[in-house]
């Protein structure tokens, strides 16, 4: 198993080595932002990678957006990309270590990176930064994938599993939108926050 530290993911962000990068928000998610009214929505996308998402976000009125990432690199790149998205909203943190209550976390592509000996804290974590009625949002494969590096796979038993006893699963089911190299091969998910 790598060692998936923040040199480990700087280092494929430096080589252009990101695969999972689609170089633009996934149309799934955009149709899911595009039907929020909402704009004082607090949100956060953990593992964010170069944010495709948090840019279309801010460009369409959501000002309170928070990019979590423990790889300094794509930090940067959104920066560079949107020299108005606020500093203070760009974070180079481990998420286990991140504090913050938030309405809206989506997921693109993070569950899948990191240890899958991890996901039921990231679980527990996801539910401890949603504030009540609080919703996780995105994108998981629904595939075997790899098991010794990311992205790591998985499939909606597990996940269902996985999510029943903290969040109201709203939605798991095949994306009808993915690209073209994940076709078949997605389910966009929908969970709210569940009191315990």
């Amino acid at each position: 198993m790598e060692n998936l530290s923040d040199e480990f993911w700087n280092n494929r962000y430096k080589t252009n080595d990101f695969g999972w990068d689609i170089g633009d928000v996934s149309e799934p998610l955009k149709k899911y932002i595009e039907q929020l009214d909402n704009k004082e929505l607090k949100i956060l996308i953990p593992g964010a990678g170069n944010a495709y998402e948090a840019e279309f976000l801010f460009k369409v009125g959501f000002k309170n957006v928070h990019v979590l990432d423990f790889a300094e690199a794509p930090l940067h790149n959104i920066k560079k990309r949107l020299p108005e998205f606020p500093n203070h909203q760009l974070i180079q943190q481990d998420f286990f270590e991140h504090k913050g209550q938030y309405d809206l976390i989506i997921e693109q592509t993070f569950f899948c990176a990191i240890n899958p000996t991890l996901r039921s804290k990231y679980v527990q974590h996801m539910h401890e930064l949603l504030a009540l009625n609080g919703k996780l949002v995105g994108l998981m494969f629904n595939d075997l994938l790899n098991t010794d590096k990311p992205p790591f796979g998985g499939n909606k038993e597990e996940y269902q599993k996985l999510f029943a006893d903290t969040f109201d699963i709203k939605k798991m089911e095949p994306c009808y939108n993915s690209i073209k190299p994940r076709e078949g091969r997605e389910l966009f998910v929908m969970m709210q926050h569940k009191p315990l």
